[in-house]
Parts: C-alpha cells; sequence; structure tokens
C-alpha cells in the first residue's frame, strides 16, 4: 500500500464530493484495496439516503471520511444523521487556493473538484478539523439568532423605502403614524389611511380610537395630531404619483405587519431556550450584551470546551484577528475574509455596545481613536481584548465580574488604568 493511502488508517473509505444544487460529484477510496470509484448522485433526500446505505453495506459500518466545501447546508445536513460518516469540511477560500496550486489555469470543473477534494482528504487531513455538530438547543439558538437578524435588516430596509415613499406624497404620515413606521401602530394607520385624503375624510373621533386602540393615550398628542390632520395641505395632487404610491405603501405595510411579529416570536423563542442554558449567567454577565446578543455569543461559543485550544482560535475563526502577510521587507495587514460574517457581527456589536456599559471597554475604545484608528478598526482591538476575556471566563465556567477585572488591570500596571485615571481627572 503507497504512501497515500495509508494515511486513510482509521477510515475503511475516504471520499470527496463536490456538491451543487443538482447533484453531487463523487469520488470514494477504499483504503484497503487502494481503488477509486467516481460517480453521480442527484440531489433529492431518496437518492441521498439510497447511497449512504450502500455505502454502509460497502464498507460494513466502519468509519468513513467525508471532505466537503462547505461546513451547513442541504448535503451536510442529511450527511451528518449517520453516525459512521465523520464529515471534514474545508474552507473555500483555502480550497480554491488548493486547486489553483494543483491546475494553472485555476479553472473550476466538478468531477476534477471531487478528486482534489478527495486528495486533500488523503494527503492533508491533519490539516483539516471534523466537524462536530453542537447540541441541538445550542445549535438551533444559533439558526433563531441568526435568521433574526437578517429579519431586523429586512425591516430596516423596507422601513427606509417606506419612509421614502411617503416623503413622496404624503410625508405628515410620517408624524402622525407613529413613533416607528415599523411598528403596528404605524404599519395599520398606513392601512387604513394610506393617503392624506383618506385620514382627512375620518372623523376625529375615529382618528382617537385608533390611538386608544394601539395603547397610545396622551391626550394632548393625540389632539394635536387631529388638528394637523384637519389643517394639513397636501404635497402632490397628482393622481398617478398618489395612486402608485398607495399601492408600494401597503405592501411594505403589510410586510412591516407580518415582519413585527416574527421577530417577536424570534424573540420569545431565543429567550426560552436561551433560559435553559447552563452557560446563560456567563453571557448575561457582559456589560452591554442584552437579551439579543447574549444568545449570539453563547451560540457562537458553544459548549464544546474543547473545541478550541485558545482564545486565539475563536479570534482567527471569527475573524476578528488581523491577518499580516509579508512580501520581503514589506508587511501588510489587513482584515480577515474568511470567517463566519455573523459570528464577527456578533463579537463586533458587542464590543460596541460595551463601551456604553464598561468604564475600561470606553476607554480603551478611545485610547484606539487617539492612536489613529478609525471606529471599526478600534472596535475590532476591543473585540479582540473581549474574546479573550469571555474565552476565560467560559473556560472556567464563572460570570464575568467588571471589578475583579479592574483590580487585576491594575495589579498588573497595566497602562489602560492611566487612561482611564487620565480621563477621570478630564473629564
Amino acid at each position: 500500500m503507497d504512501d497515500a493511502v495509508s494515511e486513510g488508517e482509521g477510515f475503511a473509505g475516504l471520499i470527496g464530493i463536490d456538491w451543487s444544487d443538482e447533484k453531487h460529484d463523487v469520488v470514494i477510496l477504499d483504503t484497503k484495496s487502494g481503488k477509486r470509484d467516481q460517480m453521480v448522485i442527484n440531489h433529492t433526500p431518496e437518492a441521498l439516503s439510497d447511497w449512504v446505505t450502500g455505502l454502509g453495506e460497502r464498507f460494513g459500518g466502519d468509519p468513513v471520511a467525508v471532505c466537503v466545501e462547505q461546513a451547513k447546508g442541504a448535503l451536510v445536513h442529511h450527511l451528518m444523521m449517520y453516525g459512521f460518516i465523520t464529515i471534514y469540511p474545508i474552507n473555500p477560500h483555502a480550497f480554491s487556493e488548493y486547486r489553483k496550486s494543483m491546475r494553472v489555469s485555476g479553472a473550476k470543473d466538478d468531477p476534477s473538484d471531487a478528486v482534489l477534494l478527495l486528495d486533500y482528504l488523503e494527503k492533508h487531513r491533519d490539516r483539516l478539523r471534523a466537524w462536530e455538530p453542537e447540541d441541538e438547543s445550542v445549535r438551533l439558538l444559533k439558526i433563531l439568532s441568526r435568521d433574526r437578524r437578517k429579519a431586523v435588516d429586512q425591516r430596516t430596509k423596507l422601513s427606509n423605502k417606506l419612509r421614502a415613499t411617503l416623503k413622496g406624497y404624503f410625508p405628515q404620515a410620517l408624524t402622525w403614524a407613529g413613533e416607528g413606521l415599523s411598528t403596528p401602530m404605524g404599519c395599520d394607520f398606513l392601512l387604513k389611511w394610506p393617503t392624506l385624503r383618506d385620514v382627512q375624510k375620518a372623523s376625529a373621533q375615529t382618528v382617537r380610537k385608533f390611538y386608544y386602540g394601539h395603547k397610545s393615550r396622551e391626550g394632548h398628542l393625540i389632539e394635536e395630531r387631529i388638528r394637523q390632520i384637519q389643517d394639513a395641505k397636501p404635497l402632490t395632487t397628482d393622481k398617478a404619483i398618489i395612486n402608485g404610491s398607495v399601492v408600494v405603501v401597503k405592501m411594505l405595510a403589510s410586510q412591516l405587519r407580518v415582519l413585527h411579529g416574527t421577530i417577536a416570536e424570534y424573540d420569545e423563542m431565543i429567550k426560552e431556550i436561551f433560559a435553559k442554558q447552563d452557560d446563560r449567567d456567563i453571557f448575561t454577565s457582559l456589560p452591554g450584551a442584552g437579551p439579543s446578543l447574549a444568545p449570539r455569543l453563547m451560540s457562537a461559543m458553544g459548549t464544546d470546551r474543547e473545541r478550541y485550544e485558545s482564545s486565539d482560535d475563536i479570534q482567527c475563526m471569527t475573524g476578528i484577528a488581523p491577518v499580516r502577510e509579508q512580501s520581503g521587507k514589506t508587511t501588510f495587514i489587513h482584515w480577515r475574509w474568511a470567517c463566519d460574517k455573523f459570528t464577527r457581527q456578533s463579537f463586533h456589536e458587542f464590543a460596541n455596545c460595551s463601551r456604553q456599559y464598561c468604564e475600561w471597554a470606553g476607554a480603551f475604545y478611545q485610547l484606539q481613536r487617539d492612536r489613529g484608528k478609525g471606529h471599526h478598526a478600534a472596535v475590532r482591538s476591543l473585540a479582540f481584548k473581549w474574546i479573550r476575556i469571555i474565552y476565560r471566563c467560559w473556560m472556567d465556567r464563572v460570570p464575568y465580574d467588571d471589578s475583579r477585572y479592574l483590580e487585576s488591570l491594575k495589579t498588573r500596571g497595566s497602562s489602560l488604568c492611566q487612561y482611564i485615571d487620565q480621563a477621570a481627572q478630564t473629564g
């Protein structure tokens, strides 16, 4: 048996799969015989199930390693159901570089990519980390947190579009709809009265009843709005503009109304799952984390204490740690592109929020700004520091103690303490 095949020791089979939405190109290496087989599997649950069943029969249920260019998605979701399969995901950027090194053209071709994935798994498995799913509740918490964030971003996008549309024909609604266009009251106002003429046709009592029904009980404010409605003048009387805008406003208001309920449902599910986690006190103790960021940070860290060898692993995995490249005497430092963007965003947002609730965090951020760093670079530097702290609390299973950390800074004679003292004297 040659050296390449001996690398498969511990696995009866090594498999490279290049996936796509319609089919998967597969190359299988039998580590005992050295035989290689290539095939194409249709992307259907039935076809995948039949293929895995045949795989189990072929290798007698012995362990099999699969290398794929992803760490999530339909294919991985299916493969993770089978205990005899170990998944080795490879970073798409790292695999792209490997492809270029093996093929001068660098062209992407599915069957050849499956061969290259097997080749990487066979020869460089020590550089890959087997994918081990977190506890089901933690994975659900991460999925819900990620999707909630997408829903919030979508709400912001729709709200901005709605605001811009109203400014073009009915700007008074920006005030009369309430504190926010994405709130139930704001959406219901626009669905009920999408034009100035519609709301002016309503009686004062009808308008009062609307506001009272949405728990807006400030009498003087309601009466002022009623007066404004009666005295208001239209921005435009062009029916083409008004009628066209009304269609858009109703569409956006309807979507925002649904999104509001969906986000509330996300919040309730996240709250319920997070409350049952053993590590919840660690993340709720972080200044500025709050009900949204604390679950996101906890799902980012997970529950497997053996997953990371040090905080450095987390700093690199999240993309918070910078990348240093050197060519001759020239050194380039840039931020990390190959990372989990949502996890990076979670630590970045937490670090930014912590400035308002943590004295040393605010001072550290200002120190970075005084040294010439931009806002986001300063926040990333703060997040880099926070990750070390969170990692230590997480490993020791103890909540964060701000006073204890400040005391440790003073004991070490940290320059940050001097900066805090100077800021207090000048502040």
